[in-house]
């Protein structure tokens, strides 16, 4: 299976950027899944295209970060929440509908849908804070294991809201 997943971007990145697994630009998860890489080569554009409408319709929502929490196991890992919003979940629940059409999986159905808590993980210093106004304006389909490897991530397609 190809691991991909959704984002949307909280910093600066561009198309076609590569970063190491453990240094992501900060980030809220859309969905995350895993495709049939039979699909053929076309598989980016053909997913680009599936999800294009949504996520020009999302583009521009206003988002404001909530609390402090701990996500997995222990709770050990720092994240902010995300407020709820319309625009968000809708996206959400969009991109989960595109996904469950193709041959694939979702790996975390549990945190999916009416379980779906958006959040952004703080990477060392790098971390959003209660209060902040976050614009969603960058959303990336970002593959975790280009080439088949696991150390590094590239965003294979990045829609950006248009000034």
């Amino acid at each position: 299976m190809r691991n991909l997943i959704l984002v949307a971007f909280t910093e600066p990145v561009t198309d076609g950027l590569v970063f190491p697994r453990d240094d992501w630009p900060l980030h809220i998860t859309l969905v995350k899944f895993d495709v049939d890489p039979t699909l053929g080569e076309d598989l980016t554009e053909r997913i680009a295209a599936l999800i294009d409408q949504p996520v020009r319709a999302a583009l521009g929502a206003r988002l404001s970060i909530g609390a402090d929490a701990g996500f997995g196991r222990r709770e050990s890992i720092p994240v902010s929440l995300v407020e709820p919003s319309q625009p968000l979940q809708e996206l959400h629940e969009s991109l989960v509908g595109v996904v469950a059409g193709l041959p694939g999986r979702v790996p975390t159905p549990d945190h999916t849908l009416a379980n779906y808590r958006p959040h952004v993980s703080h990477h060392g210093d790098k971390r959003t804070r209660p209060g902040d106004a976050v614009v969603l304006d960058r959303v990336a389909l970002v593959d975790m294991a280009p080439d088949g490897n696991h150390s590094v991530r590239r965003i294979l397609h990045l829609w950006e809201l248009t000034k």
